[in-house]
């Protein structure tokens, strides 16, 4: 287990035992990544804000009943995925798309905008931030199903075992709800030029 993993393990268990501070800790440490997979589901900043926010209420509440079967990390992409899908069924069908942006470095590496930094001239970095925009707006349009697997897949970077945990679906499946959400993303993003 990494340190950081392991530190959020003993963090977990003293914010089980009511220590506000550790739990602080773990908000800091994890709500960036929460507000990304909410942004990136939701479509809009203030929902996400809100998704992140019933998410921390959540697992405070869930706390001590947490088992540690999975990363604490693993365990809260579940919480704030199921928090931004259950606002989604609530609000049906509409989807703000002006607050999807790339998201800045200091996390997990992309697929989508991790080669930013890697440009050389400004021309370049305008085109690729371009390109990795329109393929985030193409995200944000494919249906729910398809867009959440996608996003903890590729742009958040998660492992096929820990998007498979989160989904709470078997791989083969997993694999092949990706498979759909990237045929449909390539559709969305012929039909755009």
């Amino acid at each position: 287990m990494p340190a950081e993993e392991d530190g959020d393990a003993t963090l977990a268990a003293r914010a089980a035992a009511g220590d506000h501070a550790a739990f602080d800790t773990l908000v800091r440490r994890h709500t960036p990544m929460m507000y990304r997979v909410a942004l990136r589901i939701t479509g809009g900043s203030a929902e996400a804000e809100d998704v992140v926010q019933e998410a921390w209420l959540a697992a405070w509440r869930a706390l001590p009943a947490f088992r540690h079967q999975s990363s604490v990390s693993t365990w809260l992409y579940r919480v704030v995925t199921n928090g931004a899908l259950a606002l989604l069924r609530r609000r049906r069908p509409t989807v703000s798309l002006d607050d999807v942006r790339p998201v800045p470095a200091g996390r997990r590496r992309s697929t989508l905008d991790g080669a930013l930094v890697a440009e050389a001239t400004p021309e370049r970095q305008v085109v690729r931030a371009e390109q990795v925009d329109a393929v985030l707006r193409a995200i944000a349009r494919l249906d729910v199903a398809q867009r959440v697997p996608l996003v903890l897949r590729e742009l958040e970077g998660l492992s096929y075992e820990e998007v498979a945990e989160v989904l709470e679906v078997s791989i083969p499946a997993l694999r092949s709800r990706l498979h759909r959400a990237r045929v449909a993303l390539l559709g969305q993003l012929r039909e755009r030029r």
